[in-house]
């Protein structure tokens, strides 16, 4: 059986080793749709940006406006017929998140919340990633949302783009994630959230698809490895890669727009349950708005 490394803290090496005792291991060649960039030890938040790039060779770019979480919703790989219905100002904010700022309200299931707090105490403010609000917030609270690209130097092609959100009231961060598009075995393009942690990261899979009024569904509804789906991924002491498929824990996310207003809902269940409901409303910056009229 493989061993987590030991020179860490040890909750990490405890949930590590869990994932190696509970998961399988897994080769490179064959998961190089799951595979994403790991976190070092000496944290992860805005730290992780720089130690990527240095990393993998490239440039952070530094503009601000402008910047999507992907370059074109055709690397979705949708149908024509679902471009077509798609709502124009979703494909606007997928192609351009930068130029938006998010207004985020919470509701959080009773019974769940003292998993919140155990994964905020013991975690999210150590490694500073996955800062769920451990309150519900009825009231909508604004997210500064950024977008970096890390770019090859010498093509000026995109390789990375990381969206980073935090409180605007506290600066504190939520959450730091990697986000590209993958082809998982059944040959369907799904969006792959990256959230870095200590020799490792939580990742999500959500596949595409588009409701009849025009919304985006992302949803992580699959049932085995190789679905999408929520992954914990790790490299042990030698090397060697290991993932744990989180079967009961399921991520659906919702984008709309309404009369020209964008929001989202977001829903997290555990064994069919909710866990856990984020509301967001997202508009353009002051800013953007003016450039666009």
């Amino acid at each position: 059986m493989g061993k987590a490394h030991t020179k860490q803290s040890f909750q990490d090496w405890i949930t590590q080793q869990w994932v190696i005792l509970f998961g399988q291991k897994i080769e490179t060649s064959e998961h190089k749709w799951l595979l994403g960039p790991f976190g070092e030890l000496n944290g992860i938040g805005v730290k992780f940006i720089k130690q990527l790039a240095d990393k993998e060779h490239l440039a952070i770019d530094n503009e601000k406006n402008g910047k999507g979480l992907i370059q074109s919703i055709h690397q979705l790989n949708l149908q024509e017929k679902e471009i077509k219905v798609l709502s124009q100002n979703v494909i606007d904010f997928y192609q351009n998140t930068s130029d938006y700022e998010l207004k985020l309200k919470v509701k959080w299931n009773p019974f769940f919340k003292i998993f919140g707090v155990l994964l905020r105490v013991i975690f999210s403010k150590r490694i500073e990633q996955l800062n769920v609000p451990i309150r519900s917030i009825k009231n909508s609270e604004t997210l500064t949302s950024e977008i970096i690209h890390l770019k090859d130097p010498k093509t000026n092609e995109v390789k990375r783009t990381i969206w980073l959100r935090a409180f605007q009231s506290t600066g504190q961060g939520v959450y730091s994630g990697v986000y590209e598009t993958c082809i998982i075995p059944s040959g369907k393009t799904c969006i792959k959230a990256i959230f870095p942690l200590p020799n490792g990261s939580a990742t999500v899979i959500l596949t595409p698809k588009v409701g009849n009024n025009g919304e985006l569904i992302l949803d992580s509804a699959g049932n085995r490895i190789g679905d999408s789906g929520f992954y914990f991924l790790l490299k042990d002491s030698k090397g060697q890669l290991w993932t744990k498929y989180i079967k009961s824990f399921k991520d659906k996310l919702v984008v709309r727009s309404d009369n020209e207003n964008i929001t989202a809902s977001q829903t997290l269940t555990l064994w069919n349950l909710r866990v856990l409901e984020f509301e967001y409303l997202i508009e353009k910056t002051t800013h953007n708005r003016g450039l666009a009229q």
